[in-house]
């Protein structure tokens, strides 16, 4: 038999080494848990930025998938119903685009774009957003909120208000009852599982008022959502699960030292609580809503304390 010359085997081996590289990476994909990313909060959650002032790379990379993004599904709830629910096959997830749930423009975007482009580039894989947001909307029930509708986890006003998806007045309710349809729906049943990575919330303009209290209205709405998640999937992890918050710009017309300083007291009281500082966030004309650069700022930042955190690690 003869022999190959020795360069020829070297190049052979090479081969042998990527191919064998490139199904281990592709068998490892299959068997990862498809990563789960949760979002709330009030309009710069929800997204007040002209999608014509989206960077460019934003642009281009959305142009070249079709007009969205290449691995972001999320299921989008605004409102009184979920915005991305197809009406003839009931299903929940669409694959993200910069768009907002308000008649007069929908074509804007909040610093969540960012945040799912930078974890696309991290992960290189689908994975999946749960989202509910409503702009002027706060916790505290007695604080101005748009249509009366809040995100206060109090036993007593659970009680006595159902959904906004049921047509009651509860913000809170509607988002755990979006997270529980696709739970019990699309993700369960996903063959290699799916595994919620954190959640992330921008709000606290409407409660500027109330911003005395809103270090007891915020650690509520968390442990709620903690908890229920905790019962909803059996995994004690939730229990703890990260939960990113980022402050309100002093610039905002309703900013609150207080309200602010109660999030920086979570950050200390609450594990895996964390707060990102926008503090000196530029802000459009309006005074309320971040700029372009504001929102992108945050969104690099949430990845940044996610990866820093683990929370980017594929399981």
């Amino acid at each position: 038999m003869t022999l190959l010359p020795k360069f020829k085997w070297t190049a052979v081996l090479a081969m042998l080494t990527t191919a064998t590289t490139l199904f281990a990476q592709s068998n490892q994909q299959e068997t990862n848990r498809v990563p789960v990313l949760l979002v709330a909060g009030q309009s710069n959650t929800d997204g007040r930025v002209p999608n014509q002032d989206l960077p460019d790379y934003l642009k281009a990379y959305s142009e070249a998938n079709g007009g969205h993004y290449k691995y972001a599904q999320w299921c989008y709830g605004s409102m009184d119903h979920i915005q991305t629910r197809d009406s003839l096959t009931g299903s929940l997830f669409a694959p993200y685009r910069p768009f907002v749930a308000k008649e007069d423009n929908h074509e804007r975007h909040g610093y969540d774009a960012y945040l799912y482009y930078l974890l696309e580039q991290e992960w290189q894989q689908p994975f999946y957003v749960v989202k509910w947001s409503l702009g002027g909307t706060a916790i505290h029930p007695k604080a101005s909120s748009t249509n009366a509708k809040h995100w206060c986890a109090m036993p007593e006003y659970l009680a006595e208000n159902q959904s906004t998806l049921n047509g009651g007045k509860s913000l809170l309710k509607s988002f755990i009852e979006e997270l529980d349809l696709c739970i019990d729906g699309p993700l369960k049943q996903l063959q290699q599982g799916y595994d919620i990575k954190a959640m992330v919330w921008h709000q606290g303009e409407s409660d500027y008022r109330h911003g005395n209290e809103y270090y007891e209205q915020l650690r509520t709405v968390v442990l709620y959502i903690r908890q229920h998640l905790v019962e909803k999937t059996g995994n004690p992890r939730m229990a703890d699960f990260p939960f990113i918050c980022g402050t309100v710009s002093s610039l905002n017309r309703c900013y609150s030292k207080e309200l602010e300083d109660g999030m920086y007291q979570l950050q200390n009281d609450l594990k895996n609580f964390y707060v990102i500082d926008m503090h000196n966030a530029a802000l459009q004309r309006d005074k309320l809503h971040f700029t372009a650069s504001s929102a992108e700022e945050l969104g690099k930042k949430m990845f940044e304390k996610m990866k820093k955190l683990g929370a980017t690690n594929l399981k």
